[in-house]
């Protein structure tokens, strides 16, 4: 799968969790972008995200995520 499917399916999810079409996911977009992403979202997401791609973070992974690029960027290996 190529980064810009991997980030095109993460559009539809992060759409979903924040009830919003109109977010557009860029490399560099991160939790200061999108009004409703706090830490109680951070989760839903995260969990969506697993189930989405049938992949188990780890609390080391996801505490180095700076965006949505190194989220790619960690979903991406994990799919690998």
């Amino acid at each position: 799968m190529t980064k810009e499917e991997i980030m095109g399916q993460l559009t539809e999810i992060f759409r979903d969790i924040f009830d919003d079409e109109d977010i557009v996911l860029t490399e560099s977009t991160t939790s200061d972008d999108i009004e409703d992403w706090d830490s109680l979202e951070q989760i839903n997401l995260l969990v969506a995200i697993e189930k989405h791609f049938k992949i188990k973070f780890q609390l080391a992974d996801v505490a180095n995520l700076e965006n949505v690029g190194s989220m790619v960027e960690l979903v991406s290996k994990m799919i690998a």
